[in-house]
């Protein structure tokens, strides 16, 4: 394993982290019981450190899952969310301070810890000024509770909202952005991977390989062939149009001429960016997670780089929610 420095928050962490949403109940591809601790025990093997996970997946067997698994294991740190509709009522949601203090304790439980070392917000709610938010955020960490903030896809102008709230009343800041990017979605390049950059905000993407688009096991014409395709309506939205098929034939072509496998192209490539200390890997076989770690000895020269990135067409903003009409 390799490791980096999280930003500027002083904690260094595994170049690849293991995401929880693959473990649950919610969803006929995710992973539940043994299947699960199979997965989660691999990463622990290689090395990882970091597991991010969410109140929201499966309503809380992610953090079930990932806490039992993880319990008696101080080398090992899980970061979690708080703010999408968590169980049956909607209305169980966003980031008022009340909520924010309740879902964090639930966290603490079915994570059986007693401290996060990233907590951070899913979404933006529109619903809750940002400085009550940050106010209840800023209470988790000097209390003890919470290590390190971080903040979930959002559009550029509210993460500089947020920054700059914090900077006006003193209260502790998001160190980390966690969104979606890989090489067949880079809208992030345009405002959000700058201000990060200028602010040593820490990138961890999530949706590294595209929500296994870009794992090689699709094709045109052949889309239909896995369950995730079948069930996930947004990976279905997301990808799969004539661009995406062309940047993924420059994948296969790379990983071709290097030895290696489609994934550990596009996880290396996401990885010799100067601003991403780490990727979240979605993974529901222990093999996924063996193959991921792999991609940290790849070096992809400028040409690499070059072809990689000069098929990329323009998407849809997908991932912060638009405001309510």
């Amino acid at each position: 394993m390799k490791f980096a420095e999280l930003g500027k928050t002083g904690a260094r962490v595994s170049r690849i982290w293991l995401g929880g949403m693959s473990f649950g109940n919610e969803q006929p591809w995710m992973l539940d019981g043994e299947a699960a601790n199979r997965v989660i025990q691999r990463a622990v093997d290689l090395g990882v450190n970091y597991f991010d996970t969410a109140d929201v997946y499966s309503d809380g067997r992610s953090e079930e899952i990932l806490g039992a698994a993880l319990e008696g294991r101080p080398d090992t740190f899980v970061a979690t969310k708080v703010g999408l509709p968590f169980g049956a009522d909607p209305q169980n949601s966003g980031l008022a301070p009340a909520w924010i203090r309740q879902q964090v304790a639930g966290s603490l439980l079915r994570l059986r810890r007693r401290r996060l070392e990233l907590y951070q917000i899913h979404r933006w709610d529109y619903r809750t000024p940002i400085a009550e938010t940050l106010q209840a955020l800023t209470g988790l960490v000097r209390d003890g509770t919470v290590s390190h903030l971080g903040a979930s896809a959002m559009y550029s102008w509210q993460f500089m909202q947020a920054l700059a709230t914090s900077e006006q009343l003193g209260l502790e800041r998001f160190s980390t952005m966690q969104n979606r990017y890989s090489l067949v979605y880079r809208e992030e390049e345009r405002e959000m991977i700058p201000l990060c950059r200028q602010f040593g905000i820490a990138v961890i993407p999530y949706s590294p390989l595209a929500m296994g688009f870009l794992s090689g096991k699709y094709r045109k014409g052949e889309t239909g062939r896995s369950i995730r395709f079948e069930t996930s309506r947004v990976l279905r939205d997301s990808y799969f149009f004539e661009n995406d098929f062309d940047v993924l034939d420059v994948v296969r072509e790379v990983a071709r001429e290097k030895g290696v496998s489609v994934p550990q192209v596009a996880l290396a490539w996401l990885l010799s960016k100067p601003e991403v200390p780490a990727v979240i890997l979605g993974a529901t076989h222990p093999d996924q997670v063996s193959d991921a770690v792999g991609a940290l000895d790849l070096r992809l020269g400028a040409d690499d780089v070059r072809r990689l990135e000069e098929k990329y067409v323009a998407h849809k903003v997908f991932g912060p929610i638009p405001a309510p009409k």
